[in-house]
């Protein structure tokens, strides 16, 4: 299976694409993941991507298409791979159409502006092992400390209200366009977001055909 997801951020993609990766037993490939990691340590690719993060705005497509282009190289994703936040353009999704890349299914996960924004507000990451939370859906066993390693929990920058309301809209013009590409293709699948993330897997699995 090598599949790309595509929804709104703070849809609940990376939740349903690790679903997805232990359903099929192939990796996520998550752009967030890769940017994030260079942005804590520093390197040119995070100094560039903070800067646009930051500002709600896409990295650059000639930036995140040769990431992706080195990570599907490696030998874990020979038997298949689920792409969380890349293609996020119509270039980038054009440029993986060129290459030698092929794409089984592409699944759209469709949740609510005002349901993503209700979510992202309260949700926080561990700064030591990333590991996220929820102040109401999922909150921590000590309010503000992670459960995991005991490290301390912060609302990342990307998820505050005013940068949030800025990535959707930037969602909105740039990525869903895709949409309509995919589904021309052929290759698009819908699932609605719930409520529940067992609710919005049998959806999802239901989606792809499973």
């Amino acid at each position: 299976m090598r599949l790309i997801l595509l929804a709104a951020p703070g849809a609940g993609k990376g939740t349903q694409a690790e679903k997805l990766s232990e359903h099929y037993g192939i990796p996520t490939i998550s752009t967030g993941a890769i940017l994030r990691k260079n942005i804590k340590e520093e390197t040119e690719l995070g100094k560039v991507a903070a800067q646009y993060i930051n500002d709600g705005k896409l990295i650059p497509d000639d930036v995140m298409i040769q990431v992706m282009s080195d990570r599907l190289s490696h030998e874990d994703c020979k038997n298949g791979f689920i792409l969380d936040g890349f293609p996020r353009t119509l270039a980038q999704a054009e440029a993986l159409e060129k290459s030698t890349i092929e794409i089984d299914k592409v699944l759209m996960l469709n949740v609510a502006d005002e349901t993503i924004i209700s979510r992202l507000s309260g949700r926080l990451e561990c700064e030591s092992c990333a590991t996220t939370y929820h102040k109401e859906f999922r909150p921590p066993a000590e309010a503000g400390i992670c459960d995991k390693c005991g490290g301390h929990l912060t609302v990342r920058d990307d998820d505050k209200p005013e940068t949030v309301k800025a990535r959707l809209e930037t969602y909105h013009t740039q990525t869903e366009p895709l949409i309509n590409y995919y589904k021309e293709k052929g290759l698009l699948r819908i699932a609605a977001g719930k409520e529940k993330i067992e609710d919005t897997t049998a959806e999802v699995i239901k989606a792809l055909g499973e």
